[in-house]
């Protein structure tokens, strides 16, 4: 998992990571070289054995790195993800057409969007459909806790929901660096998450045979999320 928020990241402070490897090592390292074990070179493990890229806390180191990694890193992210049984997700934030990630985005397999089914944050995602299309062959929306009905959100944006996501704070606590909560295996949130990943690669291997849609064809396939992308 690379976090490549451009407003800084939050990996280190809540799992006590020092500050490199990270996304500052690994921009630094991509003006040299491009090679499929760059990632894993500059990446930190979480308790459980997830690896991460953690980003700078500070928005102007993330917006550095991303700059160099933009023009530089895609082709190792690339790499990374071109390797068998290997899954790279990149959380980028909060996604606009402005943003230094949007290079990373568009070089993802899938674009998944997440917003809560509630008002103020699917305001954002709905100015966002006419752009998500461009950015990505396959974006997807995905909801994450209470709030508006599935079908009420897929009437209301004309767009299909790939899934949700429950709100598990016990699930979620080891996630979050709290040393007390279930094992993500164990908790809903971590059911929730496989079936969700399980659906993104069955996307990525067997993807549409047409062009990426427009904005009445974004319909076909949709993952998004109002406050960030997550790209393969």
């Amino acid at each position: 998992m690379v976090e490549a928020d451009p407003a800084g990241g939050d990996l280190a402070a809540r799992h006590h990571l020092p500050a490199n490897p990270g996304l500052v090592s690994l921009a630094a390292a991509a003006r040299r070289q491009s090679s499929a074990a760059l990632l894993a070179q500059h990446s930190q493990r979480l308790p459980g054995g997830l690896r991460v890229v953690p980003g700078p806390v500070a928005a102007e180191q993330a917006r550095a790195a991303l700059g160099v990694l933009t023009t530089r890193g895609v082709r190792a992210t690339r790499a990374a993800a071109a390797a068998p049984d290997a899954a790279i997700l990149v959380d980028v934030g909060r996604l606009d057409s402005s943003s230094p990630a949007l290079p990373l985005v568009r070089g993802a397999d899938s674009l998944v969007v997440v917003a809560r089914p509630r008002a103020d944050e699917l305001s954002h995602v709905a100015t966002m459909l006419g752009d998500i299309p461009k950015w990505a062959r396959m974006p997807a929306l995905l909801l994450v806790g209470d709030g508006y009905s599935r079908a009420e959100v897929e009437h209301e944006l004309r767009v299909p929901v790939m899934g949700t996501m429950p709100d598990d704070a016990p699930g979620a606590a080891p996630l979050c660096g709290r040393q007390r909560g279930r094992a993500p295996e164990k908790s809903a949130i971590g059911r929730a998450a496989a079936r969700i990943a399980a659906n993104l690669v069955a996307q990525a291997q067997h993807p549409p045979s047409s062009a990426a849609p427009s904005h009445d064809e974004v319909a076909e396939f949709v993952t998004a999320n109002g406050n960030g992308g997550s790209p393969r």
